[in-house]
This record gives C-alpha cells, sequence and structure tokens, in this order.
C-alpha cells in the first residue's frame, strides 16, 4: 500500500490530525500534486495557526508555485507564530527563507 493511501486511511479516523494531514500535503508534493498540498497546508494553518512547520512548506510550495506575495506573507506569518510561541529554531528557519526569497 502507498504512502498516500495509508495516511488516507489514518485521516479517516482523525480527519483532523494536523500532524497526518501535515504528512500527506508533504507526500501529495513528492508526486507534483501541489494544488492538493496547499490546500491541506492553507486547512491547517486556518484552523491551527500554531502548527509553525506548515508555514515553512506552504510558503516554500508557494515560491515554486510562482506566487511569490503570498509565499512572503505565509513567512511573516509563521515567523510571527514561531515568535509568539517560543520556537527559535523554527523562527530562524522561516527568516532564513524569507530573506533569501526578499533579498
Amino acid at each position: 500500500m502507498d504512502r498516500i493511501t495509508k495516511i488516507r486511511e489514518f485521516l479517516t479516523a482523525n480527519p483532523k490530525d494536523n500532524f497526518l494531514r501535515h504528512a500527506l500535503a508533504l507526500e501529495y508534493m513528492k508526486v507534483g500534486d501541489d494544488q492538493g498540498a496547499r490546500e491541506l497546508f492553507e486547512a491547517i494553518l486556518a484552523e491551527s495557526p500554531d502548527y509553525i512547520g506548515s508555514y515553512y512548506h506552504l510558503a516554500k510550495l508557494l515560491e515554486k508555485m510562482q506566487e511569490t506575495d503570498l509565499a512572503i506573507q505565509w513567512y511573516e506569518k509563521g515567523m510571527a507564530e514561531a515568535k509568539k510561541a517560543g520556537d527559535n529554531h523554527a523562527y530562524n528557519e522561516l527568516q532564513a527563507a524569507y530573506e533569501d526569497l526578499v533579498y
């Protein structure tokens, strides 16, 4: 059974599990389903803005999709959430990616 199918099965029991939804979005990215990944990341962050790991991946995906302005916005939102949570590691990763894009 492939990973996408297995994760989807787990999600039937726990449809709002952010870890599983994030993992599924990453799998979608691996197979080229960028829109599916984007929708999952956006849903996670709409419902759980404190799920900090998804900001980086969503913004990187938006960069790939050539939606630079939107990517910048998500990096900024992620940095604000990381700072609020005291997650310096995530903040630094988001800031480095943001600076690479902006400067």
